[in-house]
């Protein structure tokens, strides 16, 4: 078995046997027993179906290594013909305790893709007709706020709480059109132990980071570390750091 992708929406970790794609839960009281191997290329995994890849790069190799174009876009079309004219937001978020980035989204996505992120707070500040205009404007914002924060800096914001100053403080230089707080069913009192792990209970997800918890220890999970490693059932007898709280 490998692990050949992820779904932050279900959530789920998705698995591949060669003969299809396995959703594995990840809700929260799920129980995960896989042993990590050896890691390669995750192929190109389709709606029902997996086409696997023996090159040694992981997650994927240059062959089977993909960008999408419109993430690079600044509001001038990468692609031959511009095709994103339904109605977008511009949208601010914050990462505890104090990570800011500005991004955009369809209209209709906004709240799944600020789930899809793991944000603590957001703020949707402007609805254009169109994506073109929507990455210029991001792109004019980006310059002071940014545009992206890393995951181990959401792994490290954990556990703590957002600096509603500093928040309050980005906000009062916008009109948002609606400020919220995303909810991703997920309480933590102390920051997680950041691992590659895929064995113990599961606490919930926030983004793309798995919360798991196994011998008395609560454990973050970038769950793109997973993609390409080969599974077998059983818990790890590797030595893992433990928080303070199991002792």
């Amino acid at each position: 078995m490998q692990v050949v992708g992820y779904d932050t929406g279900t959530p789920a970790l998705l698995i591949s046997d060669g003969n299809g794609v396995e959703a594995v839960s990840l809700d929260a009281g799920a129980d995960l027993t896989y042993v990590l191997g050896d890691r390669r290329c995750a192929g190109v995994l389709g709606p029902d179906s997996h086409e696997p890849c023996n090159a040694p790069e992981a997650p994927y190799c240059p062959h089977h290594r993909s960008t999408w174009v419109c993430a690079k876009c600044t509001g001038t079309c990468l692609k031959d013909e511009m095709d994103c004219y339904d109605d977008h937001a511009v949208y601010l978020a914050v990462f505890a305790p104090v990570a800011f980035k500005v991004g955009v989204t369809k209209v209709r996505r906004l709240e799944t893709r600020l789930r899809e992120q793991g944000a603590d707070r957001a703020a949707h500040i402007r609805t254009v007709e169109n994506g073109r205009l929507a990455r210029k404007i991001e792109a004019g914002i980006a310059e002071s706020v940014g545009d992206s924060v890393r995951v181990a800096t959401k792994i490290a914001g954990l556990g703590e709480t957002v600096d509603d100053a500093a928040w309050t403080a980005l906000l009062s230089n916008f009109d948002p059109v609606r400020t919220w707080a995303p909810d991703h069913g997920v309480t933590l009192d102390e920051r997680p132990v950041a691992e590659t792990l895929a064995s113990g209970r599961v606490r919930g997800t926030k983004g793309r980071v798995l919360i798991l918890e196994r011998d008395g220890t609560t454990y973050a999970v970038d769950l793109r570390d997973l993609v390409g490693h080969e599974l077998a059932a059983g818990t790890p007898d590797r030595s893992l750091q433990s928080s303070l709280g199991a002792f």
